[in-house]
């Protein structure tokens, strides 16, 4: 079976923008300290598997074409970065409330992952920057990475926590 690292996109892959949406590739901006992380783990060969809830398709204020303009630019830049992309991307355009078993923290786009690539979620990992991500990655049975700065508000749930993605690199240097 494949070993999978599972990211999140906004607040790992790239900037977050707080109260808002990336719509568009002129908002999208890298995280510098991702491109290593991406790196070691394809280096690894380990399988990068994006999962990525995008509600401002369910809110109307972007496209899917949208979207995919923003995922085409991002996989070009990893490209040139790190001489690789991601092997899928799994996004959830649906709204909170509706309470889609594809939208995080429901593990619905994990599975499909699992599914189409035979991934053993045991080997597996799920690095992401709220809850929702580690919520979604212990259903799905991987292993859990949060990065999350505030200390006072990680749930229990997470395998490990780490202020930043270089702490978890070193982390991750360790264990993949």
């Amino acid at each position: 079976m494949n070993k999978a690292v599972f990211f999140d996109r906004d607040g790992i892959v790239n900037r977050r923008i707080i109260g808002g949406y990336v719509k568009a590739i002129e908002e999208f901006e890298i995280n510098e300290d991702f491109l290593a992380l991406f790196k070691y783990v394809k280096d690894n060969d380990y399988l990068a598997i994006l999962v990525t809830n995008q509600q401002g398709i369910g809110k109307g204020l972007m496209s899917e074409a949208d979207l995919a303009l923003v995922h085409e630019y991002m996989q070009n830049l990893l490209e040139e970065s790190t001489g690789s992309k991601f092997d899928a991307i799994y996004y959830c355009p649906d709204l909170a409330a509706a309470n889609s078993y594809r939208r995080k923290p429901n593990p619905g786009m994990f599975e499909e992952a699992i599914n189409q690539f035979e991934i053993d979620p045991e080997e597996s990992w799920t690095i992401g920057d709220s809850p929702t991500d580690v919520i979604a990655g212990k259903r799905a049975g991987t292993n859990t990475i949060l990065i999350n700065n505030n200390t006072a508000s990680i749930p229990f749930e997470a395998d490990k926590v780490f202020a930043d993605l270089e702490a978890a690199l070193d982390y991750v240097r360790t264990v993949i």
